[in-house]
């Protein structure tokens, strides 16, 4: 990734948000079952406020320092599993590992934009995004975890 400003950085970010919505609308809109429905569309939800976050990130620069960061612990469960293109009618758990790794690599992006710039605010931002795609992936794979302990697993 070579950006030539922090504003191409941004909107890089904006538009990789900016699938993630689409990403868990789709999943909410062809979900059958009423939970999983509900928890996809929360989580585009949460995608529109990072989208929202970073588009108004120059106007809102103090409500950064609002933010409370705490330790996300990560069950690495995603960390084995390979990348994976979507298909509508996939099984719930193949669509949960999808979840996962994606939420993987928006964490590892944060992670990476954090170093492309010394601006404190954007690293705050950053950092903030990073957590944000940590609890996501916390979730995911804790959802994950108790299906495959139901399982036998």
């Amino acid at each position: 990734m070579n950006f030539e400003s922090i504003d191409d950085i941004i909107l890089f970010a904006i538009e990789r948000e900016k699938e993630a919505v689409e990403f868990y609308d789709g999943l909410s809109r062809d979900e059958q079952f009423l939970a999983a429905k509900k928890s996809f569309a929360e989580f585009a939800d949460h995608e529109r406020k990072h989208v929202k976050l970073l588009e108004d990130f120059a106007a809102n620069k103090e409500n950064l320092e609002k933010y409370d960061f705490k330790w996300i612990p990560d069950m690495k469960r995603s960390d084995y599993m390979v990348d994976t293109e979507y298909e509508k009618g996939m099984a719930y758990l193949e669509i949960l590992r999808i979840a996962m790794k994606r939420e993987e690599n928006a964490l590892k992006l944060y992670n990476e934009l954090q170093a492309k710039t010394d601006d404190e605010a954007f690293i705050k931002l950053f950092k903030i995004l990073s957590q944000e795609e940590a609890k996501h992936k916390n979730i995911l794979e804790t959802i994950y975890d108790d299906y495959m302990a139901e399982q036998g697993d």
